[in-house]
């Protein structure tokens, strides 16, 4: 994904990291508060009526909707998906794994609006007589949009990435991440087939992410941990100086490299570091700075 590099060095390190450990917490705090006073929720849901008349803490919101009432379900789904979620931003990188996830929570909201529009054109002439209805339609379509499918995604992708990993189901069967993810992708097909539209169109809106990240690129060797070990390696054996290569002017002082592995390779120094640090054009915007003392 050339455009998606391009993105990278440009708005890379704003990028969060530990992005699953602030998700995870938001579950926790959506679970405290059903616990503590469970009226609560119904202010924090996807609900667009609701949105669209100055509540607008709910795009962000109706990610803290926990995704499961019991306790020790919580706690397996969190240290489940913390440990899914870090091993993903390792090997994609963080900036990558923030688009991954933000893009889904993206197109949910993008979702919900549409099929909220799409009720509302259908039911016009009911709702100009009883206006309380459109509020209702809302609430109904808030129900079938959460953070399920989002986690649902993160499932799949560390599947395709690590397909050959094997886990212990409920701490007891051992199985591969691959038939996991092939168990799993059925239900969600069945789901999809036996569900509305508001069902059909939460799955699709949600899992867009995932459709999008894998299958607009054919390129899934370049995220393989192989490939990952292998780059690595590459630049841990660029950083240390290589007999007869002759003085350089210019070296990256994140991956080693000088204008003789590639004369088209540019160089900038960081005015934000203390120090005279050197940067080539992919480790320019998305290094982190020096700072002294």
């Amino acid at each position: 994904m050339n455009w998606l590099n391009k993105l990278e060095r440009k708005i890379g390190r704003y990028a969060v990291p530990n992005l699953i450990i602030w998700l995870i917490g938001a579950y926790t705090i959506g679970y405290v508060f059903g616990t503590v006073s469970p009226g609560i929720l119904s202010y924090l849901t996807l609900s667009p009526y609701h949105i669209l008349h100055g509540q607008i803490w709910r795009l962000v919101t109706w990610v803290f909707m926990p995704t499961e009432s019991n306790l020790i379900f919580l706690l397996i789904m969190a240290l489940f998906y913390y440990q899914l979620g870090m091993a993903l931003e390792r090997t994609w990188g963080t900036f990558r794994f923030n688009v991954y996830i933000f893009g889904g929570m993206i197109f949910t909201v993008i979702g919900a609006f549409v099929l909220y529009g799409i009720y509302y054109a259908m039911n016009a002439s009911v709702i100009s007589q009883m206006p309380a209805l459109a509020a209702q339609l809302s609430y109904s379509i808030a129900s079938g949009f959460s953070t399920n499918y989002i986690n649902m995604s993160i499932f799949l992708a560390f599947a395709v990435m690590y397909p050959d990993m094997q886990i212990m189901l409920y701490f007891i069967i051992p199985i591969k991440m691959k038939w996991m993810a092939i168990v799993y992708a059925v239900l969600t097909l069945y789901e999809f087939i036996v569900s509305g539209w508001a069902g059909r169109v939460a799955v699709f809106m949600s899992l867009l992410n995932f459709i999008i990240f894998f299958f607009s690129t054919r390129n899934f060797k370049r995220y393989s941990p192989h490939e990952i070990h292998r780059r690595q390696q590459f630049k841990s054996q660029m950083r240390q100086p290589r007999p007869g290569s002759g003085i350089t002017k210019h070296k990256c002082a994140i991956c080693g490299r000088t204008e003789l592995d590639d004369p088209n390779l540019e160089f900038r120094f960081c005015s934000k570091c203390d120090g005279n640090y050197e940067y080539c054009q992919d480790h320019l915007f998305t290094h982190k700075h020096i700072k002294k003392g």
